[in-house]
């Protein structure tokens, strides 16, 4: 682990959890990653409408220092990176099936739209 790693003082385990998914991106990247498995940083990108390359880079390097992403750089011309959920990641995400669940109903509830990210669900 780096050693820029968060480790509180926290009020509660919501409040430790909430730490390292602080940013509109992260979790969106948990889902990302989730759903589509090892990506490169383009895959991504266009997984994830209106994300700026700034943004994805601090997200990523944030949940890579937080133990929740793994970064693969293979030294080949030119360079490949890919980016997977470790099982730190994985727990969080299921963790946070939940709260999709819940989401999900209130999006149904008040008619908001979903966005449409090239077919995926």
């Amino acid at each position: 682990m780096a050693s820029t790693e968060r480790r509180g003082p926290y009020i509660c385990g919501v409040d430790a959890a909430m730490d390292v998914l602080a940013g509109k991106w992260k979790s969106l990247i948990l889902w990302e990653l989730d759903n589509h498995g090892t990506r490169r940083f383009a895959e991504l990108r266009r997984g994830l409408p209106g994300v700026s390359e700034k943004m994805l880079i601090q997200h990523l390097r944030q949940m890579e220092e937080d133990g929740l992403v793994h970064r693969e750089v293979y030294r080949e011309v030119p360079p490949k990176v890919e980016y997977s959920l470790t099982e730190h990641g994985i727990s969080l995400n299921e963790a946070l099936g939940s709260l999709g669940a819940w989401g999900s109903e209130r999006m149904r509830r008040i008619g908001a739209e979903k966005v449409d990210v090239g077919g995926t669900a």
